[in-house]
């Protein structure tokens, strides 16, 4: 199979900014986009196939008409497509959250869970975002600190900077802060428990609906136990920069700095999605050239073989 350039499914949530339409080239009429969903086989939001004689099917279409064969071997024990892969432009300060981890997840909300890692690539001078709390406090004050709007005297604020690494384990209180863009590599999943909102109302005038109790059933009321930095050191390679930014259970990330040429294998453990975050790089293999710019999305099947991506430019690569 050729590798598929792929259509981000768009969200235009009350936070969110124009960002991805006036510097990452997506096409829409909504006047805010929040979010796109670069690679999404997810219900609320699949991506579709922009090139080829596959053009117009969503992914999942394409991974029913040619088999899960094409998502690797390292895929077949998860039951659905394993992640999600968003850009998201916080114009706005996003909710506090909190997202359930599998079991709590498939019991109450009937899908996985929600690990994710954030990807810092641009932010406005000074902003910051919410994670986890400043030291650990019980459920009774977590509770009372919800009803009588203090709890962020409690959270822990973190000065940001491009290229900084948020890893999100499920339960970890959280929350975008204004000014950020991030890429987002997450399970594949819809959940979220919104715990304070700034007493935002919705587009219907209506304060935004509270999940205070499966929040409380779920966060874990304590500091966060990761570095917010990259997992692995930079490698200088022929002709790119490799820098593992986070791997767990459930995907493997790296941010590939393209100086002149990255000589790449998808092998039959796992698909690559590669998302392009600045410049101008160019796929090149036997199927022929794809031109990437910033704000492409595409994936490459498990057992691609060789590629190799030329120009200069940063690219996120995912694997699973």
């Amino acid at each position: 199979m050729y590798p598929l350039k792929l259509t981000a499914a768009l969200k235009d949530y009350l936070w969110g900014g124009a960002k991805l339409k006036t510097e990452y080239n997506k096409k829409s009429d909504l006047e805010k986009v929040a979010e796109s969903w670069e690679l999404s086989c997810h219900k609320d939001g699949p991506s579709t196939v922009a090139n080829g004689e596959l053009a117009g099917l969503t992914l999942p279409e394409v991974i029913e008409k040619l088999g899960k064969g094409i998502l690797g071997s390292d895929c077949q024990h998860f039951e659905d497509f394993p992640i999600l892969i968003k850009l998201i432009d916080a114009k706005d300060n996003l909710s506090v959250q909190v997202h359930p981890d599998n079991e709590y997840a498939r019991r109450v909300e009937g899908e996985y869970g929600k690990t994710e890692m954030w990807y810092i690539v641009d932010c406005d001078e000074g902003a910051s975002l919410l994670y986890g709390f400043k030291n650990e406090i019980s459920s009774e004050e977590f509770r009372r600190r919800i009803e009588d709007n203090t709890l962020l005297e409690v959270t822990n604020s973190v000065p940001v900077k491009k290229g900084d690494v948020f890893f999100i384990d499920a339960g970890t209180l959280h929350a975008i802060g204004k000014g950020i863009l991030i890429a987002e590599i997450q399970q594949n999943s819809n959940t979220t428990y919104r715990i304070y909102d700034y007493g935002r109302v919705g587009a219907d005038g209506k304060p935004r609906q509270l999940h205070i109790d499966k929040a409380i059933d779920v966060t874990r009321l304590a500091p966060p136990t990761r570095d917010h930095k990259p997992q692995g050191a930079p490698e200088q390679m022929d002709g790119y920069v490799k820098t593992k930014l986070a791997s767990c259970e459930y995907f493997t990330v790296h941010v590939l700095d393209i100086q002149s040429k990255a000589a790449l294998t998808a092998d039959e453990k796992s698909f690559h999605s590669l998302l392009c975050l600045e410049g101008d790089v160019s796929l090149q293999s036997a199927h022929g050239d794809l031109a990437l710019e910033k704000g492409d999305s595409v994936f490459l099947q498990a057992g691609y073989g060789d590629y190799t991506l030329t120009g200069t430019g940063k690219v996120v690569l995912t694997t699973v």
